[in-house]
């Protein structure tokens, strides 16, 4: 058995574990019968706006990916462009801080000819648009929110400003390498050179040199964004609507309860303070935490834990675990399915 087998066997169990935890740690105190009968009231076309909401969200980047290939000349069918959006979202549900998606992506893309080098950068900027609207939303959330802010638990707060904290350095050294790859590179080189001092980091495999090399991508990233204005502001702004998708279930979820005493701003920010603050933990999914969040933050608002742990599961259920099973089977499909098709070609 093989390393990369050992370590998806790992991250496989590791996920059921989680999972298993999860669902224990939500539902041990709670009247499980209320929680189904509460469920099963739901009145259909609700799950179905559901159901439609997380499809859209994810096909919206699939909206991103083909724009962005059409402004480098590179003609994807928008199925494929689909395809790559589904790989990308099982496999960042599936591994810590979302961290497998865009591997895998990339592996698809260049199976339908579509050179790595371009392909980096595409998935990069659709990266940076993502965390931007994130950071863009939790600071205008604690500029102009502070209203909404003061309600919540000191512990909710602690998350959320990490989430924010980690989230804008990731955006800012993103962003560092994209816009001043030659301070970046320098950077990270002497940063390389000082863990090595250090002994925390050993020289092998040239590895200095294939960071390097690895930042001649950045290099073409930062021409890309030059010629191409116009198109990281479109596309920044589907990102902003395809972000309110996903934060808008819950929203939905709350009115399928016969609840209206909230408005669906104030819902849509709170479940953004959730997004917001497990987005770059080392959790699949931020699993665990993100529930822990949710009860926190809507007990308050449906007005018992029953109720809310009974939002959670379907709220969650459309946002993550439908997403996962949704994405895996199409994730399935297009490994039976993609070969080096030639549909991808220059325009």
């Amino acid at each position: 058995m093989n390393s990369k087998t050992r370590k998806n066997i790992f991250n496989g169990l590791f996920l059921v574990a989680l999972i298993v935890f999860t669902v224990w740690a939500v539902f041990k105190d709670q009247d499980l019968g209320k929680i189904i009968t509460l469920v099963s009231d739901i009145h259909p076309i609700f799950l179905i706006i559901g159901f439609t909401l997380v499809i859209v969200y994810v096909c919206s980047e699939s909206v991103i990916i083909k724009y962005l290939l059409h402004t480098v000349h590179i003609k994807a069918p928008m199925h494929n462009c689909i395809r790559y959006s589904f790989v990308g979202f099982f496999y960042s549900c599936i591994t810590p801080s979302a961290t497998g998606g865009q591997p895998m992506q990339i592996y698809y893309m260049k199976k339908q000819k579509i050179d790595i080098p371009t392909a980096t950068i595409i998935l990069m900027l659709v990266t940076i648009e993502y965390k931007f609207v994130l950071v863009f939303v939790g600071l205008a959330a604690v500029i102009f929110g502070q209203t909404l802010l003061q309600c919540l638990s000191p512990d909710v707060l602690f998350f959320l400003y990490l989430g924010i904290g980690l989230n804008v350095f990731c955006v800012v050294f993103m962003s560092l390498l994209v816009f001043k790859p030659g301070s970046a590179k320098f950077l990270i080189i002497k940063g390389f050179n000082l863990l090595k001092k250090l002994h925390l980091m050993k020289e092998k495999n040239n590895r200095a040199q294939r960071l390097e090399d690895s930042m001649e991508i950045y290099k073409e990233a930062s021409v890309y964004l030059k010629a191409n204005k116009k198109a990281i502001l479109i596309t920044t702004l589907i990102s902003f609507v395809q972000r309110f998708f996903l934060f808008f279930i819950t929203y939905v979820v709350y009115r399928s309860f016969g609840l209206h005493e909230v408005n669906a701003f104030t819902i849509t920010i709170l479940q953004s303070v959730i997004s917001i603050s497990v987005d770059m933990l080392p959790l699949p999914g931020g699993m665990g935490i993100s529930e822990y969040l949710y009860m926190r933050i809507f007990t308050p608002i449906f007005k018992s834990s029953t109720a809310a742990s009974a939002s959670m599961l379907v709220s969650r259920g459309f946002s993550y675990y439908v997403l996962v099973i949704v994405s895996g089977i199409i994730s399935f499909i297009t490994h039976l399915t993609v070969r080096g098709d030639k549909e991808t070609d220059k325009e």
